[in-house]
């Protein structure tokens, strides 16, 4: 069964760090870009980052870009995100989403790009 498995929310502070890692089983990530998506509550679900399948390529929203940096281990078949200086607004479910490309550089943007999705972390930022 192929199957993208996010863990690593929680509950952090303004200014605190938290890193959220997506695992693939079933499939490897060899070939996928992955896509890092958030979804607050009564907003709509924006895209925060995505790597390359080669990890060469990176795109971040301006909303996070200097904060976040997204990484990849290919060898664990796992993909991070790592969350500095957290703001209150950072606060919703974090879903990764793997898109199958045959481009070692292509970071796709759309949600509508991407095959796989997990079931979501729960990251909240609050003092």
């Amino acid at each position: 069964q192929l199957q993208l498995v996010e863990s690593g929310g929680g509950l952090v502070q303004p200014g605190g760090s938290l890193r959220v890692s997506c695992a693939a089983s079933g499939f490897t990530l060899d070939y996928y870009a992955i896509g890092w998506f958030r979804q607050a509550p009564g907003k709509e679900r924006e895209g925060v980052s995505c790597i390359s399948s080669s990890g060469g390529r990176t795109s971040y929203a301006d909303s996070v870009k200097g904060r976040f940096t997204i990484s990849r281990d290919n060898a664990k078949n796992t993909v991070y995100l790592q969350m500095n200086s957290l703001k209150p607004e950072d606060t919703a479910v974090y879903y990764c989403a793997a898109s199958y490309s045959d481009s070692y550089y292509y970071v796709p943007v759309s949600p509508n790009e991407y095959d796989y999705w997990g079931q979501g972390t729960q990251v909240t930022v609050s003092s």
